[in-house]
């Protein structure tokens, strides 16, 4: 019976120990919400359910009058256009200057956490309070190599495993781009 409830106290404690690794979300120190403005191709991302299966990703962030930012995610799911439009909020420019709040629903709002975004505003890491969040944004459907070994490089030493991520098909927009669809 002892070693039954030790057994048991262990295996309860694993996913609190698996749980707590460090990592580190914590957002850009300058961070210029004018500049972020626009599209952004999603190059890389872990698994998560709202877009599983997706491919062709992107994402547009819009201004508007009253300071909120219009987001209109993209993408293409077995053969289907999709389009999720949600809003964002920049609670604290100069405390948390990378941090924004979305939603896509309702008054559900998430952290969207700026990691790094390097001075040309050309690609982005972008995570969450939660670990298990992590894009990888570019400017054009294929990112500069260096810029992106550079990111996958502070997303590992952030503590994230990138070898979780999933490399979006971006071909479509790629063709798009190039004047063949």
């Amino acid at each position: 019976m002892k070693h039954l409830i030790i057994a048991t106290s262990l295996a309860a404690a694993l996913p609190i120990v698996a749980c707590s690794k460090d990592f580190d979300n914590s957002t850009v120190k300058e961070f210029n919400l004018s500049r972020y403005l626009g599209v952004w191709y999603e190059v890389a991302r872990y698994d998560h359910s709202f877009e599983k299966g997706m491919d062709n990703t992107m994402a547009q962030y819009v201004l508007q009058d009253d300071g909120t930012v219009v987001v209109l995610n993209t993408g293409w799911k077995d053969g289907e256009f999709k389009l999720a439009e949600g809003k964002a909020k920049y609670p604290d420019p100069t405390g948390e200057p990378g941090a924004l709040r979305v939603s896509f629903f309702w008054f559900f709002y998430s952290d969207y956490n700026v990691m790094i975004v390097d001075e040309d505003y050309q690609i982005s890491l972008v995570g969450s309070k939660a670990e298990k969040y992590l894009w990888i944004l570019s400017r054009t459907p294929v990112p500069d190599p260096a810029l992106l070994e550079m990111v996958i490089n502070e997303a590992e030493r952030r503590g994230y495993d990138t070898s979780e991520l999933i490399w979006v098909d971006q071909s479509r927009n790629i063709a798009s781009l190039e004047g063949g669809q």
